[in-house]
């Protein structure tokens, strides 16, 4: 199913959600929030975005989206998780906020497990391992040769400590036993500024967000992490053709506050 067949498919869904409600509780009669935890530009923004357009067709309400990066997501999935739980504000967020940085955070402000109502699953996209074009490598396997040649020496970006960018680039580090260098970013857009502008060297970035740049030739794609090549971007090798068992893939999901029933009706 493609990317936009199931945002269509979750519109559609939650429409039919809303249509149960009685007439003394219609929902919604005002704007919906869609908190976004990271910057404009990048995926999970594209995405909502996406989302949010279909859902207001569908609902005959408009959908906002709001960008509250910091602190790996956690800012945004904290207003979130303390919101009312009325439907009225949604977090559509990747797997950071909703699962790993309660591993890496002692103490994110929320309770990635009791502190939200999950809605659905909303889509999973391959992720992207792109260079500066001028880098000095332009596959996998010389990129790892090079880092391997020059251990420490190599910058990499991410869209944040915790973030799939991050943990991808960790799981090649340790697949292949290279030594890169991290600066995490507030987000993959300021991360795709500073790779194009040369400040870093190499990332792993979701593929909506890098393909523009990649197609452009202002970024230049090594692989994709999927476990095999991607149909359409069947010119780009998968990451495991030269590391064998390397695979991530980054999912997105929409949920909303704790003790919010799943049509959302106002409490």
């Amino acid at each position: 199913m493609t990317l936009t067949h199931r945002l269509g498919a979750l519109a559609a869904g939650l429409a039919l959600a809303s249509m149960l409600h009685t007439a003394h509780a219609a929902f919604p009669d005002k704007p919906v929030t869609m908190i976004v935890p990271f910057p404009a530009g990048g995926t999970t923004d594209l995405i909502a975005r996406q989302l949010a357009a279909r859902m207001g067709t569908e609902l005959k309400q408009t959908i906002v989206v709001e960008n509250r990066p910091g602190a790996g997501g956690n800012i945004g999935a904290q207003a979130v998780s303390r919101a009312q739980p009325d439907g009225y504000t949604l977090l559509l967020s990747t797997a950071g906020p909703l699962s790993i940085n309660q591993h890496l955070y002692k103490d994110p402000g929320y309770n990635p497990v009791t502190g939200f109502t999950p809605i659905a699953l909303v889509c999973a996209v391959p992720i992207m391992l792109v260079a500066n074009p001028s880098a000095p490598f332009k596959t996998v396997a010389e990129l790892i040769a090079y880092t391997k040649a020059n251990p420490g020496k190599v910058s990499y970006g991410s869209q944040g400590n915790g973030t799939t960018s991050h943990l991808t680039m960790e799981l090649l580090k340790t697949k292949a036993g290279v030594n890169l260098m991290h600066i995490p970013y507030r987000g993959s857009a300021p991360a795709a500024t500073d790779l194009m502008g040369g400040t870093i060297l190499v990332m792993f970035d979701n593929s909506p967000s890098t393909l523009p740049y990649v197609k452009s030739d202002r970024m230049r794609a090594l692989g994709v992490a999927s476990a095999k090549r991607v149909k359409g971007l069947n010119d780009i090798p998968a990451i495991a053709e030269t590391v064998p068992g390397f695979s991530s893939t980054a999912w997105f999901g929409l949920v909303a506050p704790p003790a919010c029933r799943l049509t959302c009706p106002p409490s």
